[in-house]
Parts: structure tokens; C-alpha cells; sequence
């Protein structure tokens, strides 16, 4: 089994689209992935085992989270593994890269999760690499969810995490050792 994690390629756009043409993901997606990869504003990266496709996820260069926006986070986002190849190393591997890469020009990465038990082996993932939660609680749409609030569960709500990849600036909400306060 050859398992290989490489930045898309626009011949990359049709088997996507039918890899996941049972998600909730328009055919249209992967042609916009394509275009924001060429135009240098987001990183996209594919998995394949035997040349087949296996999974992805971006790394957003400038997070549309306003916290991560406003402190130069990037934000690993819209990360999926076919059904089929999970437990096989891909969603590792693919996470493995996407950190080497971020930690190239940030000390700091960040992410979202989905709050439903659909995302519990992400969930669980993400505290097993060392991810931390921001400190936000539940967001929608980048925004706070104040208590009390009802809400729909839908893949939109999620809880933002970050990780320190290498030293430099601190984790979000978190003071340095020499910060007096």
C-alpha cells in the first residue's frame, strides 16, 4: 500500500467530485478549491493509496475566524477521508503534512469541529495531536453562542482548537510566562 499526500491538481477536480458525490459537497467545490490553489490563497492537500483517491483537507492561509484572522492563524479546514480509508493512516499522514506545512510560516495552527457524534474520531484526533480549545465555547458562523441560545446541529456549530506547532507566539488566551497580568 502506497499511501502519498500532494498538493491537488486540476486533473484532481473530477475524481473528487465523484469520490464524494454522496456528501454534502457540490461538484462545483472542487473546481473552487482548484482556482483558490492556483491563485495562491489557500493549500490544498490529497491523499491517494495506489494512486486512488483517499481523502483531503485545505489549509487556509487567512482564517475566515475572526480570532484566528485577527492573530494571523492559519486554519486547517474542510478535512475528509473517504469511509472506506479511515483507519488506514490517511487522516494521520494528511494531518502530519498539513502541520509541517503551516509550521513553515506560523508557531500557531487552528481548526473547527463539528459538535455531533459524526465528528467524535476527529473529536478524539485532534486532542490526541494536541489540540486545544480556544477558549470560545460553541461557534456559529465565527461567532460566540451565548447561553441559553438554541441552535440547530447541523455540520455549522463547531468548537475552535489551536496548537502550538513550534515556539514563537503563545496559543490564543493563553499568556506567556513573562506576561505580568
Amino acid at each position: 500500500m502506497e499511501l502519498v499526500i500532494r498538493t491537488i491538481r486540476s486533473e484532481d477536480t473530477g475524481p473528487l467530485t465523484e469520490a464524494f458525490a454522496t456528501w454534502p459537497k457540490p461538484p462545483e467545490l472542487f473546481q473552487t478549491y482548484d482556482q483558490r490553489v492556483a491563485a495562491g490563497d489557500l493549500d490544498m492537500l490529497v491523499a491517494t493509496i495506489d494512486g486512488r483517491l483517499a481523502g483531503f483537507l485545505l489549509i487556509e492561509p487567512k482564517s475566515s475566524y475572526p480570532p484566528f484572522a485577527a492573530a494571523d492563524i492559519p486554519e486547517i479546514a474542510d478535512f475528509n477521508v473517504l469511509r472506506h480509508r479511515r483507519r488506514h493512516g490517511v487522516g494521520t499522514a494528511l494531518m502530519d503534512e498539513a502541520e509541517r506545512r503551516v509550521a513553515e510560516h506560523s508557531a500557531i495552527v487552528g481548526l473547527g469541529v463539528g459538535l455531533y457524534a459524526d465528528y467524535g474520531s476527529a473529536q478524539r484526533m485532534y486532542v490526541r495531536r494536541g489540540y486545544q480549545p480556544d477558549g470560545a465555547g460553541v461557534v456559529l458562523h465565527g461567532v460566540s453562542v451565548a447561553p441559553g441560545a438554541t441552535i440547530r446541529l447541523d455540520d455549522e456549530p463547531k468548537l475552535m482548537f489551536t496548537k502550538q506547532l513550534r515556539p514563537g507566539r503563545t496559543l490564543l488566551n493563553q499568556r506567556s510566562p513573562s506576561d505580568p497580568r
